[in-house]
Formats: structure tokens, sequence, C-alpha cells
């Protein structure tokens, strides 16, 4: 359980709908308590949240097609059969949710990722208590995500600069936009919203980019139960990955 800058035994895995949360699996950032906190305090809430640490099945992390203005290269989930990961779920409300879809962009037109709703069996998420969730969002990039050379997703190694140094390493046209060290990309790409979007397209013009195969659960999932609900509109905005 995050409550401030605490991490507290948690009472139970498994909260529903009937407790005001609901369950998004953490890719990338959303899992550091660090960042968790930090785009709460952006927009002033200080509940409470649980973390689940889980084995999903189905789903493997990959590394977004895009460049993100925080100055790195963000994970994204990719579909996965039989891979088997361990991954944090976080039991969100109403205004925690609105916060993580503002920080993904969601409520944007140009915003850099979609929640979809990834239902069992496709994604098996069991939280350790012997349950299987009946589903769980996940934050889909709009963008695609790269591949390995292959035309599979690349899987993010969970660390920025061997991330970054392989992209720099094969492309010369990034390295003319972002210099030619991970200390470079992220001076350059810092803020910088049009270098950012230039870098976001050189991937797709350099075809590096591939479906993550969640794409088609987009607009399936079941009633938003918080449909409706605030999204942060006002104050500090917060990181977007």
């Amino acid at each position: 359980m995050l409550d401030g800058d605490r991490l507290l035994p948690l009472d139970r895995p498994v909260y529903d709908e009937d407790d005001g949360r609901v369950p998004v699996l953490a890719i990338g950032s959303n899992a550091s308590p660090a960042q968790l906190r930090h785009k709460m305090a952006e927009f002033g809430i200080d509940s409470p949240i649980p973390m689940v640490r889980s084995r999903v099945t189905g789903l493997d992390v990959g590394v977004s097609a895009h460049v993100s203005r925080m100055d790195y290269v963000s994970a994204s989930p990719v579909g996965a059969p039989g891979t088997v990961r361990e991954l944090f779920v976080l039991w969100l409300d109403a205004e925690q949710l609105a916060v993580i879809d503002a920080s993904a962009g969601v409520p944007m037109a140009g915003g850099n990722f979609d929640r979809v709703w990834l239902p069992a069996p496709d994604v098996r998420v069991e939280p350790g208590d012997g349950s299987v969730l009946g589903g769980a969002y996940a934050y889909v990039n709009r963008h695609g995500v790269l591949h390995d050379g292959t035309g599979a997703p690349r899987r993010h190694p969970g660390a920025q600069r061997p991330l970054i140094t392989e992209l720099l390493h094969g492309s010369a046209r990034l390295r003319e936009l972002f210099g030619a060290t991970p200390e470079e990309f992220s001076a350059r790409a810092r803020a910088d919203r049009r270098l950012c979007d230039r870098g976001t397209r050189l991937f797709a013009e350099e075809e590096r980019v591939t479906a993550s195969g969640l794409e088609r659960y987009g607009g399936c999932g079941p009633q938003d139960p918080f449909a409706g609900s605030r999204t942060p509109s006002a104050g500090p905005t917060a990181p977007t990955p």
C-alpha cells in the first residue's frame, strides 16, 4: 500500500467496484512508487494506492514507438501468448485513475496512450491469493511499439541507457536529431515537444514500428465504472510518459 512516502503491508490483494477501485496493470513508470507519488502530488491527491505484485500470463513489456518529453523512451505492453511476467496491479479509485489517464494522454486527441480492458483468459492476472482476475486495464501506445528487427516487438530492457544507446547506434538520422549518447538524447529531448514529435515520426519513417497486438481491445472492454468522473484539467500537468 503506497501511502504518501510510505509503503505499508496490504490488508488484501483483491478489491472490486464495491470498494470503488479498478485494477490497472503497471507497465513502466507506473510501477515506480516514487513516480506514482509524484503524479498524484501534482494534483493534490494523497489517498493510498494498493500495489499488488501479480503473476501475469499473455503479456510482455515492449518499447513505445514515441519519444517522451520526459527525455526517455517509455515502456508499453505487448501481447505475448504464453509469456509469464511478474507485474504490479494498481487498484485505483476514480480520482487516481483520472490522474493516470491524464498523465498518459488518454483524454487528449494527441495523447500517446489509450486505456484498454484486457479480459481473462486472454491475459491471466493472478494476484497471489489463488484467484484469477476477470481482467485488468492497461495503457496501450497509440503509436505502436518498436520491433526487434524481425518484426516482433522489442522487449524493453528496463533501463534507459542500453536502450537509447542501441537505438542511436541503429540510426544516423536519430543521432542527427538527438546526439550520439544517451546523455545528449535526454538533454535534447527534455521538454522539446517538436523534437520529440520529430523523433516519433522518424521511428515510423525508418519502419521500426510494429503493432503491440493489443489494439483490438480498444473500445471492447466492460463499461467504465468511472465514466464521467472528473479528469484533472487545472493546476500542474502530470508527467507524460
